[in-house]
């Protein structure tokens, strides 16, 4: 298969949170090391592995653009090339602080005011790198729309790839994947409220896009660069 490539919020390696995260997801994108899990918020390890088994393929990150396949008669020198164009052409985004919050059934750091400059950062690079991008799989819409999606979601997922962009779009650094139990949801989100409050004190900008890629169909992502955003 086709390596698979995404553009992210990612924090710098020494960023407090970046070490935090790589040992509760159990993955660092950053260095490809892997952490076992521990047990926490009155859970066994085993459970914090299950429960953080989506988010840790991917390290910890903010979606700008998803994942996706490069085009046929493109290749990774091209995204390069129109990655550093992109970052020459926008600023860096200072993000409102971050908090843990609930999102569905899963746990996440989301700004806790509304941001239109990442807003509209990551609607850019939404348009800006779609022409690289290969079309959409019927398995991967397939798998999109399982999730249940509005009229206007399933539009962007034809003509995007993916239906969370735009209006729909939420910058989140997912910690969790779902956890469909509400005491146990309430337990592990106090456990991290509490974890990254001292981590938090410190914000976070958004200084470059992070480019992301998966090597393997089933393998995790891993950083393949920074590209600074200096517009």
């Amino acid at each position: 298969m086709a390596p698979r490539f995404a553009l992210y919020a990612a924090p710098p390696a020494n960023h407090p949170l970046h070490g935090f995260a790589a040992r509760w997801l159990g993955w660092d994108a950053e260095s490809g090391e892997s952490h076992d899990a521990q047990p926490a918020a009155g859970l066994p390890a085993e459970r914090i592995a299950a429960i953080t088994a989506e988010p840790r393929r991917y390290g910890l990150h903010g979606t700008l653009k998803p994942p996706f396949r490069l085009r046929h008669g493109c290749d990774e020198g091209m995204l390069i090339v129109a990655l550093e164009q992109f970052a020459a052409a926008h600023a860096p985004v200072r993000l409102p602080p971050l908090q843990v919050a609930v999102l569905g059934s899963f746990i996440a750091l989301r700004p806790s005011l509304p941001c239109p400059d990442i807003d509209a950062l990551a609607g850019a690079c939404v348009q800006a790198f779609d022409a690289l991008r290969a079309p959409s799989s019927e398995t991967e819409l397939a798998r999109r729309r399982s999730a249940g999606l509005t009229a206007r979601q399933d539009a962007n997922l034809i003509q995007w790839g993916y239906p969370y962009v735009f209006e729909d779009f939420r910058l989140h650094f997912t910690l969790t994947g779902r956890i469909e139990d509400a005491a146990e949801r309430a337990a592990v989100l106090a456990h991290l409220t509490a974890q990254t409050a001292p981590l938090l004190r410190r914000g976070l900008d958004v200084e470059d896009i992070c480019l992301f890629v998966q090597m393997q169909s089933d393998g995790p992502f891993r950083v393949a660069g920074r590209y600074r955003l200096t517009g």
